[in-house]
């Protein structure tokens, strides 16, 4: 945890390696590069805490023991514990810059640790948000566990049904989810939901909808906000109720055969243990709602 090391930007080494194709150098030397802050693990994670919003309190232990360390990794994290061990066996060795050539012959200033971790959260959010589910779900093959698909840090829960109707067509019902018109399912645990939302401060389930059948970025739609929206391809809400994480409903379509293959995706990116156990709690009940949901879309679409 105390052991130093120079975290530096993914962004700052290609930059350096595009740089040094132009350096000239009577013979072959070492370069060593780094960020522009000399901190500790410790300070990494805690950092990285304050950035996701999380609240840590560090107990430091008196004996390193990888694999100990690698099994709560393995439970907690979507890291292997067989990485984790790794992982945390290169933690007592410093990884820190001993000569500062690399400030003298470029013309380069790496970024601080804060900024590069700011940086690289955001450039995962846009990522991840531009995945397209087909493709990334069909390359993991048929097995699924418990609680769907985990990519990185978040959980993905992903169903798919085949219409006989265009993609412009089958998107207008999609279009019309929420407010007066409903979920297409189990209204009543959606407003049950909604007033669980309203007892812990959220906004449950009554904004309701701008328009009853079109949709704009930015529009609310009850507990759920749009954030993207391609009609007759794709549409994401943002969850707003209060959640101990974030979550995305993602709906996307595309020409197949005569008619559409219309794919839902729910996303969720735990905040901590607790999201992770809210996820896995709730999984069958999501299971029932949203497959029910994706089902009365389809009987509606005409």
């Amino acid at each position: 945890m105390k052991t130093p090391t120079q975290p530096i930007a993914i962004e700052d080494v290609i930059a350096y390696l595009l740089q040094a194709t132009k350096l000239e150098l009577r013979a072959s030397r070492i370069i060593e590069i780094g960020g522009a802050d000399r901190v500790s693990y410790h300070d990494l994670m805690l950092e990285y805490a304050r950035q996701r919003g999380l609240k840590r309190y560090m107990i430091p232990v008196p004996v390193l023991s990888p694999r100990l360390s690698s099994l709560w990794l393995g439970l907690v994290t979507p890291v292997f514990a067989r990485v984790g061990r790794e992982l945390v066996d290169g933690l007592r060795n410093e990884t820190v810059v001993r000569n500062d050539s690399a400030l003298r012959l470029f013309p380069l200033r790496p970024r601080s640790f804060r900024d590069s971790l700011e940086r690289a959260l955001v450039k995962e959010d846009r990522e991840f948000a531009e995945t397209r589910w087909s493709d990334a779900l069909s390359s993991i093959g048929p097995g699924r566990k418990w609680g769907g698909v985990e990519f990185g840090r978040r959980f993905v829960d992903s169903r798919s049904m085949r219409v006989s109707f265009s993609p412009e067509t089958a998107f207008r019902s999609v279009e019309r989810l929420g407010g007066a018109n409903g979920w297409y399912y189990a209204n009543w645990l959606w407003s049950v939901r909604g007033l669980l939302d309203l007892m812990v401060g959220g906004v449950g389930m009554r904004r309701g909808r701008r328009d009853p059948t079109h949709l704009l970025p930015g529009d609310t739609i009850d507990c759920w906000r749009v954030e993207e929206v391609e009609i007759g391809r794709s549409l994401r809400l943002a969850a707003e109720m209060r959640l101990p994480g974030r979550a995305w409903l993602q709906f996307d379509l595309e020409p197949y055969g005569s008619g559409t293959l219309l794919r839902q995706t729910a996303i969720f990116d735990p905040l901590g243990v607790l999201g992770r156990l809210y996820w896995h709690l709730l999984y069958p009940v999501h299971q029932i709602l949203f497959r029910g949901m994706l089902r009365g879309i389809v009987r509606d679409i005409r």
